[in-house]
């Protein structure tokens, strides 16, 4: 392990960080609010700290897997641990242990909270806490790499670990000018629905708090019952919407602008996450309309709303749906573990994962009655390797005994197995919001610090793709390069 370069790098992150820290500074400082003091310290803590270790001396400027992976785990677990000081720091929130959930939540996009009274917050911490998920959506460590190029470290490693989805489309040879495509679209989508919400009577600074929590699939709400608070449905549909196209593989988005269209509407994983969400609204709808709502309208518009907010793993509410008919939550249950596309902002085993697998059983199925028959698994015409498949089939089921053992280890809480089971799949889906005592009327303020620090893990777990995490706590990988 080249332990230089990784704390180098670490160092620029935190430095990055406490520069992302200003706005939420200026904005507690124009407020003349409390958390002014708890911003200025973290700012200069972090940065101080950061500059210090960019400073390491490195011997080979290199990344490589080992390296890259390290400095995604690490760099996540830095940023939550040092954005966490405003929430303690200005007394927001009380114990660092929830702090850093909540910070953890914020960057890990998942939207999960511990607090009950968002709207007592000051306008500082209530930026900071929407921002994280802005930050968050596409990789702090991504950020670092398109503003700083200048550092002269390769990062098609860090690129590579920190990207969700178990493939990266390279859209352009160099990490750098991926990254700068990447948060020029990124950037575009913001600005776009920051515009559409305020037309919609939104205030501004409301407008982008709602947006950061949309493109970065992230969810924390800014109101105690969230999106519900605007009794909108051109608001409502506005969110929507661009909770979808967050969901959808960023990829895509530059296919577009170059003009490939048949290309991405031939891209099967596209098409199968619309035709999901599709079915799922029709599904919800019928049966709130059958059961508990009046009108067809309102059904399809709470079915469209939670059910691309789930799928996306944003987190966002316009309805408790916790006390929606059984058969309905255990769609949404579902889609919770499905998630958005690879290469999205949205947390999930990811929808491309379910394709290939759905064709896999296929495959074996079709084997069954043509043994010697050779038939090739294809992703939109291009045919997946066998290392793919391992990988893929290794990801589902690592994912599925990280959900069981840690459901079991939640269950100590004396909790039913409906809040129990969805508080993990919440963490781990980055979801936010799940069912029972986490529903969308509550939140994981009840939990013990234990079980908050080990869905804090699950979180981090889940953004990073599983993998990327557990490759930290293996001892081989820490062995010092020579």
């Amino acid at each position: 392990m080249n332990y230089g370069i990784v704390l180098k790098v670490l160092g620029n992150i935190l430095m990055v960080e406490s520069t992302l820290m200003l706005p939420a500074l200026s904005i507690a400082f124009y407020a003349n609010e409390h958390d002014r003091m708890a911003f200025l310290i973290t700012v200069i803590i972090t940065g101080v700290i950061g500059f210090i270790m960019s400073k390491k001396t490195v011997i080979k400027n290199n990344v490589n897997v080992r390296e890259g992976l390290a400095i995604v785990a690490l760099g996540w677990i830095f940023a939550s641990l040092f954005g966490a000081l405003p929430f303690y720091l200005s007394g927001s929130i009380p114990l660092y242990v929830d702090a850093l959930f909540e910070t953890v939540s914020g960057f890990t996009t998942t939207g999960a909270s511990i607090l009950s009274n968002v709207e007592g917050l000051p306008h500082g911490v209530l930026f900071w806490r929407s921002f994280t998920h802005w930050i968050g959506g596409m990789g702090i460590l991504v950020f670092t790499i398109a503003l700083l190029p200048a550092l002269g470290i390769g990062g098609f490693q860090i690129f590579k670990a920190e990207s969700p989805g178990p493939t990266k489309d390279k859209i352009m040879p160099r990490i750098k000018d991926t990254a700068k495509i990447l948060y020029t679209i990124y950037f575009s989508i913001t600005i776009l629905q920051i515009i559409l919400l305020k037309l919609g009577g939104m205030s501004f600074f409301e407008s982008m708090l709602h947006t950061f929590g949309t493109v970065g699939t992230g969810g924390f709400g800014i109101k105690n019952n969230s999106v519900a608070f605007y009794n909108s449905t051109y608001i409502h549909i506005i969110i929507g919407v661009f909770m979808l196209l967050s969901g959808v593989n960023f990829s895509l988005y530059y296919s577009l602008f170059k003009g490939g269209w048949k290309d991405v509407f031939k891209n099967e994983e596209l098409r199968l996450y619309l035709a999901i969400v599709l079915m799922a609204i029709i599904a919800i709808a019928v049966n709130l309309s059958v059961t508990s709502y009046a009108g067809v309208f309102r059904s399809l518009r709470d079915s469209f709303f939670q059910v691309s907010s789930i799928i996306t793993t944003t987190g966002y509410t316009t309805a408790n749906f916790d006390i929606w008919p059984t058969f309905s939550k255990m769609i949404l249950f579902t889609l919770m573990f499905i998630g958005g596309c690879a290469g999205s902002t949205a947390g999930g085993i990811k929808v491309v994962r379910i394709l290939i697998l759905m064709k896999l059983i296929k495959r074996d199925v079709t084997k069954l009655f043509h043994p010697r028959a050779f038939i090739s698994i294809k992703n939109s015409g291009k045919k997946v390797t066998d290392e793919t498949i391992v990988s893929i089939s290794g990801f589902f089921t690592l994912y599925i005994m990280i959900f069981v053992i840690s459901t079991i280890i939640i269950s100590l809480e004396g909790l039913d197995i409906v809040s129990t089971s969805s508080a993990v799949a919440a963490t781990l889906g980055n979801i936010g919001p799940g069912l029972g005592v986490v529903g969308p009327a509550s939140n994981f303020g009840g939990f013990s610090s234990a079980s908050k620090v080990l869905f804090s893990f699950l979180m981090l777990s889940g953004r990073l793709e599983i993998f990327t995490l557990i490759t930290l706590i293996l001892p081989k990988n820490w062995t010092m390069e020579i």
